[in-house]
């Protein structure tokens, strides 16, 4: 939040000279003391928000390279004259709590080209596959274990019963 606030000073000072850089860390400060003291905010949760932060980006770089990974298999697959995709419907369970984390992964699922997630219900996906080699290994996948390990380290989301 700290870092937010001296941005957004030099933002709105529109220009970056030495004497705005030191106001801007000053009054940053005072503005990071205020909302520490009243706003029931602490450094310990302005490291975890860091590393939330981190988790989240680390988590959309992964997403963007196997949505480019499955694009190719797709296209591989429309574009070959030997194979004919063979479709395939597959249910598995993902060990997640979160509402955030069950539609994170649904939505991933979703996005990779070639598989669709057709119903959520209980922590039990089912998943259209446009051939059957693209379900191997979709219950352990990635998008599962990244966010396994976001639930686990960051007690923010609220679990719900299953």
């Amino acid at each position: 939040m700290y870092l937010v606030y001296f941005l957004l000073w030099i933002v709105f000072n529109g220009q970056f000279t030495l004497e705005i850089a030191v106001f801007g860390l000053i009054i940053s400060a005072a503005v990071f003391a205020f909302t520490c003291r009243f706003a029931d905010y602490s450094i310990a949760k302005e490291k975890n928000a860091m590393r939330s932060a981190l988790r989240v980006l680390q988590y959309i770089v992964v997403l963007v390279m196997e949505i480019v990974k499955a694009n190719f298999a797709t296209i591989r697959l429309i574009l070959s004259e030997k194979e004919e995709a063979e479709p395939a419907l597959v249910s598995f369970k993902a060990n997640l709590h979160t509402p955030l984390g069950r539609s994170s992964l649904a939505n991933a699922i979703t996005l990779t080209p070639g598989t669709i997630t057709v119903l959520l219900e209980n922590n039990v996906y089912t998943v259209h596959c446009l051939d059957e080699t693209f379900a191997e290994g979709i219950n352990r996948s990635v998008f599962v274990d990244m966010l396994e390990t976001f639930e686990k380290k960051c007690p923010v989301a609220e679990k719900t019963k299953q």
